[in-house]
């Protein structure tokens, strides 16, 4: 793979060059809406940083898809004035793929790797250099004859980005300067972002008709941004070409959002729980079968919505679905639904 294919940056999820309508990522902190505790601490960390003139330190940004990370990314750069260059976990095949991406940095660059709790072991140990003494090894020459080359690095900063916590290495963690967690938005900050990105699409939408998006956005910009685009399409075919309440719930309810977010699959799987299975315990691998998607899908996209809106619980047995989860569907929750489930040491 060469350096050009490491450092180019793919379309992000919020940019359609398509169709003429990318630009929908703030580009700086003041655009950025909700996150409100991790913006007051970047604005003090980068203002620090441009008095000392000095890069900022290593930033990790943890959380869902969708909320944010990689805008938070160019946010930064942005803010110092300095290049972003844009590559992935799994992109990085061999060792020598990072000191290729290294070299080719300049002094306050940042470099950005999404998905970095995928990087392979010998690649993370390559970075342990480079992240906290700004020096490259490498290996010249085999056998006897190897010798190792230590060279220089400017000082840059590395935000990583990662959807699983729990599979970054401990090593590499700790070389983070600071560690975010982002959350899921509210209602209101959600509505705001709706607002702001139909200004940039051209599209005409009254306040009831952003928060009828907002609430059924699951406090995800990027699922905000994207129910936008098909409001607007259902807008401007079977509508007056204005997102209204009434235009957006009719267009939510044709692509198959309901009132409290849940898509297709996030109703299956509670129809599946209830209808088949009694109401659970039911395994994971049982249940993705049932819906026709990967474990991984169901357990990394719809579970947590479902769980958080309390229709759903995951026990030591199995998934169950929740009171609310049958009142939900509209079906009437059994009585042996209701019984706690004996559980054997052996399970």
């Amino acid at each position: 793979m060469s350096r050009n294919e490491l450092l180019e940056p793919a379309p992000g999820p919020d940019d359609d060059p398509g169709d003429g309508e990318a630009g929908l990522r703030p580009r700086d902190l003041g655009e950025f809406v909700g996150q409100g505790e991790l913006k007051e601490h970047l604005q003090v960390m980068l203002e620090a940083a441009r008095r000392r003139r000095q890069p900022v330190d290593h930033l990790l940004f943890a959380g869902p898809p969708g909320l944010g990370k990689t805008t938070l990314a160019g946010i930064v750069a942005n803010e110092l004035g300095v290049a972003m260059h844009v590559t992935s976990g799994p992109a990085f095949e061999r060792a020598g793929d990072v000191a290729a991406i290294l070299t080719k940095l300049e002094a306050g660059d940042v470099l950005f790797i999404d998905e970095i709790h995928r990087l392979a072991r010998p690649v993370e140990e390559v970075l342990y250099p480079a992240m906290e003494d700004f020096e490259l090894d490498i290996v010249l020459g085999k056998g006897p004859a190897a010798r190792t080359l230590r060279l220089d690095l400017p000082r840059f900063t590395l935000i990583g980005a990662t959807t699983r916590t729990g599979l970054i290495t401990g090593p590499l963690r700790d070389r983070f300067g600071y560690v975010a967690r982002l959350d899921y938005y509210t209602s209101t900050d959600l509505e705001a972002i709706v607002t702001r990105t139909a200004a940039i699409l051209d599209v005409s939408i009254e306040v009831e008709g952003a928060a009828e998006i907002g609430r059924r956005a699951r406090g995800t910009p990027r699922i905000a941004n994207r129910l936008l685009r098909r409001v607007r399409d259902y807008a401007e075919v079977r509508g007056a070409g204005i997102v209204d309440a009434p235009t957006a719930r009719a267009g939510l309810r044709l692509f198959g959002v309901d009132e409290v977010g849940l898509d297709k699959v996030d109703r299956a799987i509670l129809d599946a729980i209830c209808r088949r299975f009694a109401g659970g315990p039911v395994g994971l691998s049982t249940l993705a079968i049932s819906v026709g998607e990967p474990t991984e899908t169901v357990e990394d996209v719809n579970e947590p919505f479902l769980i958080q809106r309390g229709l759903l619980m995951r026990t030591p047995r199995g998934r169950v679905a929740t009171p609310a989860a049958w009142a939900h569907l509209g079906l009437e929750m059994p009585s042996a639904a209701l019984q706690p489930q004996p559980q054997s040491l052996f399970e």
